[in-house]
């Protein structure tokens, strides 16, 4: 199940309100996240021009809990989202996007994606989603 490893103590993260209860199902999955015109974390790029930071979780939460949304750092047992936790790692010196609608992270950059990070080993991400990464825009 992939988890926070490290993750920068000078604004390398955010905490905010979920907008939604988070399923079981997507427990120790990363998926990109925003906010939306709340202030609440939502899956892709919210009321945002992109994704602002990777979310994983370790346990299902209701709507309204806090937490901690990465913007700089890894995860460690990274799998993208599609995979199963803790098995289908990703391929080290990969660049994963996150789907701007859904917040699904993979490899293939799409229109409206954003980059989240690239492995530096197949199961470990190094996040950086930069505040003022605009969406790719793939013709």
């Amino acid at each position: 199940m992939a988890d926070y490893d490290k993750i920068d103590p000078y604004g390398g993260s955010f905490r905010a309100a979920l907008a939604a209860d988070w399923p079981s199902g997507d427990v120790g999955k990363p998926y990109g996240v925003s906010l939306d015109t709340a202030g609440k974390v939502v899956k892709g790029k919210g009321n945002s021009t992109a994704v602002r930071a990777v979310l994983v979780l370790t346990k299902a939460r209701k709507a309204n809990e806090i937490v901690d949304c990465m913007k700089i750092g890894e995860i460690g047992n990274f799998a993208p989202t599609a995979g199963t936790p803790g098995t289908d790692f990703g391929v080290a010196g990969t660049d994963y996007f996150a789907n701007g609608t859904t917040g699904v992270i993979s490899a293939t950059a799409s229109d409206g994606s954003s980059y989240v990070g690239t492995t530096v080993e197949g199961s470990r991400l190094t996040v950086f989603v930069h505040p003022h990464t605009l969406a790719v825009d793939v013709p």
